[in-house]
C-alpha cells in the first residue's frame, strides 16, 4: 500500500510518501510545495494542485491522508490553510485517490503516543519509525510524513480488528 501524506498550508504544502507493506512503513519520497506571497491565490492554489497532481502521478498511491485545520487562537490563519487544502483535496479527487482526514491530535497520538507531542518529537519519531538516516526537512514534510504513518496505522488496527478498513477515519472522510 502506498499512501500520500500531506501537511496543508498556502505558503508550504508538505507531502511525504510511504510505502507498508507486511506491517512495516518505508519512506519512498517527501518534500514541500512552496508558493509566494507575492503571487495571488489563484496562481498559489493551482501551483499546489499541479505539483501534488504530480507527485500522484510519479508515485501511484493508493490512499492519501491529510491533516484537518486547526482553529487555534489564530482563525485567520487557518483560511488560507483550508483554501490549500481544498486544492490538495481537488488533486487527489481528480487523480482517483481516497483521502483520510486526521487532526493534528490524532496524528500525534499514531505517531508519538500523546496528543500533546511538539515537533521535535514528531520529527525523531517519524525518523525512528521509517529509520531514516536524517531528519525529513522542512518540518512540514515531517508532517506529512507523519499523517501517512498515522493513516497506515489507523488502517491496518482497523483491519485488524473487524477485517475490513473502514474509510470514516478521523473526523471522516474528505
Amino acid at each position: 500500500m502506498v499512501i500520500l501524506g500531506i501537511d496543508p498550508g498556502l505558503a508550504h504544502t508538505g507531502w511525504g510518501i510511504v510505502e507498508e507493506r507486511r506491517g512495516e512503513v518505508r519512506c519512498r519520497a517527501y518534500g514541500c510545495i512552496e508558493t509566494s506571497a507575492g503571487s495571488g491565490l489563484s496562481v498559489r492554489l493551482r501551483h499546489i494542485y499541479d505539483e501534488l497532481s504530480q507527485v500522484v502521478g510519479r508515485y501511484h498511491p493508493q490512499e492519501a491522508a491529510i491533516e484537518s485545520i486547526y482553529f487555534g487562537v489564530n482563525v485567520r490563519s487557518a483560511i488560507p490553510t483550508a483554501h490549500a487544502r481544498g486544492a490538495a483535496l481537488v488533486a487527489c479527487s481528480l487523480c482517483g485517490v481516497a483521502v483520510g482526514e486526521y487532526t493534528p491530535m490524532q496524528i500525534k497520538q499514531a505517531v508519538v503516543g500523546t496528543g500533546s507531542a511538539d515537533k521535535d518529537q514528531v520529527t525523531y519519531m517519524v525518523r525512528s519509525l521509517l529509520r531514516l538516516d536524517h531528519d525529513p526537512k522542512p518540518d512540514h514534510a515531517a508532517d506529512a510524513l507523519a499523517c501517512a504513518i498515522c493513516h497506515a496505522n489507523l488502517r491496518r488496527t482497523a483491519a485488524m480488528t473487524d477485517g475490513s478498513f473502514v474509510q470514516e477515519r478521523g473526523t471522516g472522510y474528505a
